[in-house]
């Protein structure tokens, strides 16, 4: 069983910063894509940002320039550093990983629980 633990949101102003960070723990499994989604009330799922198994990295036009995700492989960890927040970054804030079973080859993704961002205008 593998489970996706989020951690970092909170309540900031306009212009601010937080850094949201994801850890996997678990046995008997590897990592391949990791991303981070978001949700406002009433609005669907949006991706924010994926990073691949070699690094590569993609964003939401939004959040290009401000946003930065990266990954700690050794940790099974992946970190979204947001800066110059603007409100219409509130949000609930998912984790995603692409999980492959090393006792079944199978591949899946897990979600983590959520974390609330609010940006304060």
């Amino acid at each position: 069983q593998v489970h996706l633990v989020e951690s970092g949101g909170g309540l900031v102003q306009a212009g601010g910063s937080l850094r949201l960070s994801c850890a996997a723990s678990g046995s008997s499994f590897s990592i391949n894509d990791m991303a981070w989604y978001r949700q406002a009330p009433g609005k669907e799922r949006d991706l924010v940002a994926v990073i691949t198994s070699v690094g590569t990295t993609h964003y939401l036009d939004s959040v290009k320039g401000r946003f930065t995700i990266s990954r700690d492989s050794a940790k099974n960890t992946v970190y979204l550093q947001m800066n110059s927040l603007k409100p219409e970054d509130t949000a609930v804030y998912y984790c995603n990983a692409e999980i492959r079973s090393s006792r079944t080859g199978r591949v899946f993704t897990h979600w983590g629980q959520g974390t609330q961002v609010t940006v304060s205008s």
